[in-house]
């Protein structure tokens, strides 16, 4: 079975958008075999690879990083998006952090690194804003000897 796992920003710009899903879409959907795709569901690039990996018939494991998770979406839309692509999850891991914290994330993040065969990276290639940000991920998935693909496009700053 291929693992592939996701980090990503939250925020991707209009200019890089296009060029993100097509990366997305060519990781995801040219494999041979079983495909398991893990993703925190989080607003961004991980909800556009949970997305696309399903349709692309991969199996969806979902890491929820903590039981307060859900108030973290800051619009009704973005909440909406989660519980549909979380209801349709093959699994779910619940970590067991009760609040939404940078550490949360972080351990959500390596979760991912740790159980997955690649990593996908939608980053622009810049330290993390905070723990358990993607430049944190890939520098984790990265001392593990994960191999790590960016998705990016050049150019493009991150607001």
């Amino acid at each position: 079975m291929n693992r592939i796992g996701i980090t990503g920003h939250r925020s991707i710009p209009e200019g890089a958008r296009t060029h993100v899903l097509a990366g997305l879409r060519a990781a995801l959907c040219g494999l041979d075999g079983a495909t398991e795709a893990l993703s925190s569901l989080a607003v961004g690039a991980d909800q556009l690879f949970a997305g696309l990996a399903l349709d692309c018939g991969a199996k969806l494991t979902v890491v929820i990083p903590s039981g307060d998770y859900e108030a973290c979406f800051e619009s009704a839309a973005d909440l909406d998006r989660y519980r549909l692509l979380k209801s349709r999850a093959a699994q779910e891991v619940r970590l067991d952090f009760p609040h939404s914290t940078d550490e949360a994330y972080y351990a959500a993040g390596a979760y991912i690194a740790d159980h997955c065969d690649l990593l996908l990276a939608v980053w622009d290639g810049r330290p993390a804003r905070g723990l358990g940000g993607t430049g944190d991920i890939v520098d984790y998935a990265r001392t593990l000897g994960r191999p790590v693909t960016v998705i990016w496009r050049e150019g493009v700053e991150r607001g």
